[in-house]
């Protein structure tokens, strides 16, 4: 989150619609001129959200398609059973919600030192432009959009992107070391959880894990995947990572009845006794006490989602606070459907001098 939001939002649109296909029959064409949105004296034209919109079903579409090899096709499904809203609707109505809240942003960029330069605008305008001139009359047609509307959606991007740092850094956000220390350990599974094993093939398997369990014990520092593997060759071992603290957020990946010895060895203990699950047997080594590359990882990963977690906190605060008025009868002729998609265009890869020369620049601009 913190590092995508550092970047500016300048090209955030450039050669993003490759194509668009025709609306369905029968659906109703937006008039992108058309106010759907008054925040606190700020009108939103309709083209705005739509281009919002349609960029976000785009790349929803895109990365379905990188993932299942097809797109979405979810946007006339229901988001949840018995709902009359589709997840068409829900994409509409969250993204005038994203432009609401953008426009509240734009208005709070000054109490943060953050504005849009000069230079910042030139860029946007030359953003702009080239995705008019790359998508032609035809897709602005569809995305029922101007190019100066495409400008004052990239405006609102780049205070967006401006303005995060600035926010999360009033909350004067701490991660303390009870909730970032993390221990490393190895271990064994012997698994008894499927339904064709015998109670026979059950007790074998205890009778195995004992074995494993019996060897470690000898040899403390052995390599448990050896161990592992002696008694049977299909067995191994893996790492793994908790928190060494248990706090009342913490969520423990392993069952409950391993983490209640590892927290209870020192540091190349090996737990003396068969560990009992529902679902099999464990043996357990406490490698570390405390994993310093694995503690700063968790570090970082709970500073920014505790910061994500502020942002959004103080953005829906001041949302509410906002005098918003919706124009529901222009919002509902922006429709989002299986049968009205855009395609993404995915951008070419940067040179390695070229990435090189993009990092350099960011840098000079932060010093």
């Amino acid at each position: 989150m913190k590092n995508s939001m550092k970047r500016t939002a300048v090209a955030a649109l450039a050669g993003v619609m490759a194509a668009g296909m025709l609306t369905g029959c029968g659906e109703q064409k937006a008039d992108g001129t058309k106010t759907v949105a008054t925040v606190n004296k700020t009108e939103i034209p309709l083209g705005v959200v739509s281009l919002y919109a349609r960029i976000q079903q785009a790349q929803t579409d895109a990365m379905y398609k990188s993932f299942m090899g097809s797109g979405a096709n979810m946007w006339d499904t229901a988001v949840e059973e018995g709902s009359e809203e589709t997840y068409g609707q829900k994409m509409v109505s969250d993204s005038l919600n994203a432009v609401e809240l953008m426009i509240v942003l734009k208005e709070k960029a000054a109490d943060y030192g953050v504005e849009v330069t000069e230079e910042d605008q030139a860029k946007i305008a030359d953003a702009a432009a080239a995705f008019v001139e790359d998508n032609g009359e035809e897709v602005m047609s569809e995305l029922a959009a101007t190019e100066e509307q495409v400008k004052m959606l990239l405006e609102l991007q780049t205070y967006r992107a401006k303005i995060y740092e600035p926010i999360v850094a009033e909350g004067k956000i701490e991660v303390t070391d009870e909730e970032a220390n993390q221990s490393a350990f190895t271990y064994v599974n012997v698994s008894t959880g499927s339904e064709e094993l015998t109670e026979e093939d059950k007790e074998k398997k205890k009778e195995q894990a004992q074995e494993i369990l019996d060897k470690v014990k000898e040899d403390p520092t052995a390599d448990m995947t050896e161990i592992a593997k002696a008694v049977d060759e299909t067995y191994t071992s893996l790492t793994g990572k908790f928190t060494v603290v248990k706090g009342e957020d913490t969520e423990d990946s392993y069952p409950e009845e391993v983490m209640e010895v590892l927290r209870t060895l020192k540091e190349g203990d090996v737990g003396q006794e068969l560990i009992e699950t529902e679902d099999g047997y464990y043996v357990v080594r406490l490698d570390k006490e405390l994993d310093e590359e694995a503690t700063e990882a968790k570090r970082e990963l709970l500073k920014d989602s505790k910061e994500s977690e502020y942002y959004q906190e103080t953005c829906d605060k001041w949302l509410e606070e906002a005098d918003v008025k919706e124009e529901a009868k222009v919002l509902k002729t922006l429709t989002v459907t299986n049968a009205h998609t855009f395609v993404m265009k995915m951008p070419e890869a940067p040179t390695e001098e070229a990435a090189e020369a993009e990092l350099e620049s960011a840098e000079e601009a932060e010093e």
